[in-house]
């Protein structure tokens, strides 16, 4: 069974000097030569053979290999590449075309990938290139180890390792090296690497249907490690390129690095002083990858590191390799909390007791209240405000139990925040991490271990701008901030009248409640509730605002009763 495949294309004759266009546009570094449709030739575009005094290296090949080989192209690399259409050799008169228009009086050395049509059309291009007078060598990269020992005059592919010879001829070129130089450079080189090839897939020509050659639970070897092909033993030094075939993620590209490292390391005892992870010769909309190995010196390292213009070439790989893993860093001593304070008192002061009654009646009240959290939130959410909100609250109390440290009322909101950060999950549990943690740091700023009332009104008002600020909510988006906002606020004007602080409380409470039950006239600006209907939001109110309400409220009249009793 075939099927079309979909692709982002004008017309499929077109693919090729398009794409072209497209990567000059991207990267002013590079031109190319107005001789399309039979000249594709992209080169450095600060490079005229009237006035080159280096070696040029020129490669190229079939397109459909992107970034291979156009996106190599710049100083420190190739000088030019020569596009043939997909999967086919670029002709002989677009190859002396980019003879002409790079190399200078010192020559130009072409880098074949090992497949008869290229090697022909290179080579009757440089014997052309020749007879005009320029000095021209030619190496054949053939880095396949997926085929036994040479089969007729066909031999082994050029596959990805062709990439790394790019950059070492290209780095010797930029050093002024003679042509004889950079040619031993690069055919030694070539000498050193082998490729092995996976496919999961097989690739789309564009224009053309995708076949299921390749069907489910099925692999093909070989796009081309036997040892023998490459002088590699154990002790070597090796250059490791895992190379993307077109449609693999890099996230896969990088799971292929992570596990080949420690495996050449361990397993064949080599010592990996490179890592080349991406997309470098793809084969269009493949899945696979491509593993090369390449023996390195101190030689090959250096042309390796040495710097370019290339787009494609990766930033950022050189010999300064630290540790890959190093220690998850820990709270400096003065944010950390000795044990003795964090276990809770064995006498409360009477702080720690308000502190005790009001979490007690907080966290009870959200727990009665699940079941009706769960059912508003079935309506404009998930379903499961109730149920976190729960988990929260038992937590909560559960801990506070063992080691809230509730003589101290900063350092009490911080472990209600960690209580609720180890079990709450979604947006819930992260929105009142913060809340905690904002209060927290605004308390402990000050250092408030006795808090007054004014205090606890200010620290609540820094909780509320921290949610505010990160969740991007504020009044009258239908969230909990609709109950705690207008509570703040009249928290703050009733202490700022000099009020008693628990009937301040039981006030601020009251308009927490009002705050929640008015969600239901608002359209829902943050959250799930956003892909609800009006008509259904005007049936209940916000479970987010009418939780926070509630426990708000729970803790407001716990004060206020233990201030009658006392």
């Amino acid at each position: 069974m075939t099927n079309q495949g979909k692709k982002l294309i004008n017309d499929p004759n077109d693919v090729v000097t398009e794409f072209i266009e497209g990567l000059v546009e991207t990267y002013p570094g590079l031109q190319y030569l107005d001789g399309f449709p039979e000249v594709k030739v992209v080169l450095r575009a600060d490079v005229s053979s009237a006035t080159y005094e280096k070696v040029a290296v020129i490669s190229g090949g079939g397109s459909g290999h992107e970034p291979a080989h156009a996106g190599f192209v710049g100083e420190g690399m190739l000088t030019a590449a020569i596009c043939g259409d997909v999967f086919a050799s670029p002709p002989v008169d677009s190859i002396l075309a980019g003879v002409r228009a790079v190399t200078g009086p010192m020559g130009c050395l072409f880098i074949v990938k090992n497949y008869t049509g290229d090697r022909l059309n290179f080579g009757l291009a440089a014997e052309q290139a020749k007879s005009e007078g320029y000095k021209v060598e030619m190496v054949i990269v053939g880095d396949d180890c997926a085929l036994p020992p040479p089969r007729g005059i066909a031999g082994r592919r050029g596959l990805a390792g062709t990439i790394l010879i790019h950059k070492v001829a290209g780095a010797a070129a930029a050093s002024g090296r003679s042509l004889a130089d950079v040619a031993a450079e690069a055919k030694r080189a070539s000498q050193m690497v082998g490729t092995m090839g996976v496919a999961l897939s097989v690739c789309t020509l564009p224009g053309q249907v995708t076949s299921d050659r390749l069907g489910p639970g099925k692999m093909e070897l070989g796009l081309g490690i036997e040892t023998n092909y490459v002088p590699i033993t154990r002790g070597s030094r090796v250059v490791l390129m895992i190379n993307g075939l077109g449609a693999t993620p890099l996230m896969e590209l990088m799971i292929m690095a992570g596990k080949a490292v420690p495996r050449l390391q361990l397993e064949h005892g080599l010592a990996v002083d490179r890592v080349y992870t991406g997309s470098f010769m793809t084969s269009l909309d493949m899945a696979g990858f491509s593993i090369s190995v390449m023996k390195a010196d101190q030689a090959i390292l250096q042309h390796l590191d040495a710097a370019t213009k290339a787009p494609s070439w990766p930033v950022g790989v050189d010999g300064n390799h630290p540790p890959a893993k190093i220690p998850v860093p820990i709270p400096s001593s003065n944010s950390t909390n000795s044990d003795e304070s964090l276990s809770r008192p064995q006498q409360l002061s009477q702080q720690g007791h308000i502190l005790e009654v009001i979490i007690e009646a907080a966290a009870t009240a959200v727990i009665n209240l699940r079941d009706n959290l769960n059912e508003w939130d079935s309506k404009v959410g998930d379903g499961d405000c109730g149920s976190t909100m729960f988990r929260g609250a038992t937590a909560i109390l559960e801990d506070m139990k063992k080691h809230y440290p509730l003589n101290d009322g900063a350092e009490t909101v911080n472990e209600i925040g960690s209580s609720i950060k180890r079990v709450m999950g979604g947006t819930s549990g992260i929105i009142y991490t913060i809340f905690c943690k904002a209060a927290y740091a605004h308390l402990k700023a000050n250092s408030y271990s006795i808090v007054t009332p004014v205090q606890w009104s200010d620290a609540l008002e820094a909780a509320i701008a921290a949610v505010s600020k990160y969740g991007g909510a504020s009044a009258g988006y239908r969230t909990l901030l609709d109950a705690l906002i207008p509570a703040s606020s009249v928290l703050e004007e009733r202490l700022s009248a000099g009020d008693d602080p628990a009937d301040a409380f039981i006030l601020s409470s009251e308009a927490a409640l009002a705050g929640a039950e008015s969600t239901k006239h608002m359209q829902a600006q943050a959250g799930r509730s956003t892909y609800v209907s009006g008509e259904i939001l005007a049936s209940v109110p916000d479970p987010g605002a009418m939780a926070a309400a509630s426990w708000y409220r729970a803790a407001a009249l716990a004060v206020k009763d233990k201030y009658r009793s006392s």
